[in-house]
């Protein structure tokens, strides 16, 4: 299944940063600017609407002890753009993000190795989308540099349904399965250290 997972990406510099042998844990940030979070879904089963949020945050949170990290993801849901400005109202409407009650969609990693970084695999989580929190799995692709979310961003991917999340409209015109898309680049770290 699915996302907004490839906030993990952020953790490679903690396993490259020089700082790692002095502390046992750090926080490090989501670039705002550089990342995006996409969505698609198909209408009469031919046809794909599709859309980008561009103001996704959060952290990351690495535990070197034990090796392994946590994400913490926001994303507003009326920063959406689309190709189809027709589309954006509807989007934006209750009958799907319900924008005006729920402001932000929310991602929370389970903890994961650091490895997952570079050699890929599942990101599994809770999404909470329209007040709705559903357990998920995103899928995050192999690292193509040595330092992830700084050199190249982390990509990830995954389905949801809308129908898990209050979405019952349209189903006999609108897919129910609803493909999320992430490109997750990091800012600086900010140290925060825990005496060992």
């Amino acid at each position: 299944m699915l996302t907004a997972g490839c906030l993990a990406g952020l953790l490679a510099l903690a396993a490259t940063s020089p700082s790692s042998t002095q502390t046992q844990s750090e926080t490090l940030i989501l670039d705002g600017a550089r990342s995006s979070a996409a969505f698609s879904v198909k209408v009469l089963w031919m046809f794909v609407v599709d859309g980008q949020f561009g103001n996704v945050r959060g952290t990351v949170n690495v535990d070197r002890l034990q090796g392994q990290a946590t994400v913490n993801a926001q994303i507003e849901t009326a920063a959406v753009t689309m190709n189809r400005t027709s589309a954006i109202s509807w989007i934006k409407s209750a009958e799907f993000f319900d924008v005006e009650r729920y402001p932000e969609i929310r991602f929370r990693s389970d903890p994961f190795p650091i490895s997952r970084l570079h050699q890929g695999g599942e990101l599994p989580g809770a999404l909470t989308l329209r007040g709705i929190t559903r357990a998920v799995v995103f899928e995050v692709e192999p690292a193509t540099c040595a330092r992830v979310a700084i050199d190249c961003p982390v990509e990830a991917a995954g389905i949801v349904r809308r129908s898990d999340f209050g979405m019952a409209t349209r189903r006999a015109t609108l897919s129910d399965k609803v493909e999320l898309r992430f490109t997750i680049r990091m800012t600086e770290a900010a140290s925060d250290a825990a005496e060992s």
